[in-house]
């Protein structure tokens, strides 16, 4: 048996869907664990883009099984969107599972995230206004739906209309916007209930049968580690864990069903959105690497904001996730440079620092301390075996080794599947 989990090691946006793509061919199952359809995955198939944001990316695998887990805050809307361009290009939807627990956004939540964004002013936080933070936050409260309530559809529509004149009372009477119209909504995902039900399953017990019959189960994950709610940059963060620890709650399963972590690290450090970011880069360098790596979010089209490798928060990732090793995402993007430079630790007023700062305005002090390596200058994309690479390259990711402290176990060198160089078996 092989529970691998995939996480984001950094701000997200690190290649985590063509990952999970190239491990899904040898699983029999991928489970996804939370978030929502805030996040994306790009996978390339036989020059063929999918972007996909709540469906996992197993669904490419025509073998696999796919779990939507009860800490996904699932959105009927974008799923059967996303359902329809998948069936479109003749990929079988029909091994698509969703936990009855996960709970459900509906058009008020997304209302809310808009509203509540905007009410921020200055100090908003970047969010995609999909509804995610304000439907975890009924989760929270104890006042949100769940796909197993779609099964009784009076019980269904009697919790849904209180909910409407609940969130409506605070559209008019805080925001004094115009209310939502109820019977849209409420006729909108009647409709949506009828064509979910197939879908709905305990995908704890299908995790865990998975599980005890020794089959290969990779646990996906969205967004990255420090979007993390309580380990990652908050407020500027996400409202779920995409942490190894995210998988226990979030797909019903016991810490002792992963039995290794992957961490999916990019060459260098994006981020969409604020917050500190120590490394970025104002100039031409990171508008190279953002035009070279097509350096735009999935979800939102929001160019991404970009720097050097930071080891001090792959460093951390490493340490919250308990990493057993790490998947080196778009090292091809920079193979125009002369020099490349890693971040192994922080400068703080004089003082060295290399565990990352949980103060926002310490961090904003951080002046990166770099090591330098020099470029390679030599297209790698084709490139089949580690012996193949440059020995600059090979030096690169020997320093990011010794910063992080985890072994290399697979290095892309560009956005196809075939272009993945392992070092060792992962799953």
């Amino acid at each position: 048996m092989s529970g691998l989990a995939v996480v984001g090691s950094q701000w997200g946006d690190e290649g985590k869907g063509k990952m999970i793509d190239y491990l899904a061919k040898k699983a029999d199952m991928v489970v996804r664990g939370q978030g929502g359809n805030n996040a994306g995955h790009t996978v390339v198939i036989d020059e063929k883009k999918y972007a996909l944001h709540l469906i996992p990316s197993g669904v490419l695998n025509k073998d696999a099984v796919n779990i939507i887990g009860n800490g996904v805050v699932f959105d009927p809307r974008g799923f059967f969107e996303e359902l329809e361009m998948l069936e479109k290009d003749g990929v079988d939807t029909t091994k698509i599972f969703i936990s009855d627990r996960a709970h459900i956004v509906f058009p008020y939540h997304r209302k809310m995230d808009e509203l509540f964004e905007k009410a921020r002013g200055k100090e908003d936080i970047g969010t995609t206004k999909k509804g995610i933070g304000p439907c975890y936050m009924d989760k929270i409260e104890r006042n949100g739906i769940r796909t197993c309530d779609l099964f009784e559809e009076n019980s269904f529509i009697e919790k849904l209309s209180h909910e409407i004149d609940r969130k409506n009372e605070m559209i008019v009477k805080l925001f004094e916007e115009k209310p939502l119209d109820k019977q849209a909504i409420i006729e909108e995902y009647r409709d949506y209930a009828k064509r979910l039900l197939p879908y709905i399953k305990d995908t704890g017990v299908l995790v865990y049968e998975a599980i005890k019959q020794n089959k290969n189960v990779l646990f996906e994950g969205a967004q990255g580690s420090m979007l993390d709610i309580d380990l990652g940059t908050y407020p500027y963060v996400t409202s779920s864990h995409p942490t190894s620890g995210g998988f226990t709650a979030g797909c019903g399963i016991g810490a002792g069903s992963i039995t290794d972590v992957l961490g999916i690290v990019k060459a260098y450090t994006t981020r969409v959105g604020k917050g500190p970011f120590v490394t970025e880069l104002y100039d031409e360098i990171g508008d190279k690497i953002r035009e070279t790596g097509h350096e735009y979010g999935v979800t939102t089209g929001r160019p991404r904001r970009c720097g050097w490798f930071d080891g001090v928060v792959v460093n951390y990732s490493a340490r919250i996730n308990g990493l057993t090793g790490i998947a080196l995402m778009l090292l091809d993007v920079l193979s125009e440079f002369d020099t490349i430079k890693l971040c192994y630790a922080y400068d703080y007023k004089g003082e060295k620092m290399v565990n990352f700062p949980a103060r926002l305005d310490v961090l904003e002090e951080c002046k990166p301390i770099y090591q330098e390596i020099k470029g390679w200058k030599k297209d790698i994309t084709n490139c089949k075996t580690y012996d193949e690479l440059p020995q600059e390259a090979k030096e690169y990711i020997k320093a990011i080794e010794e910063i992080v402290g985890v072994s290399v176990k697979s290095i892309s060198v560009g956005p196809k599947r075939d272009q993945t160089i392992l070092r060792g078996e992962i799953f």
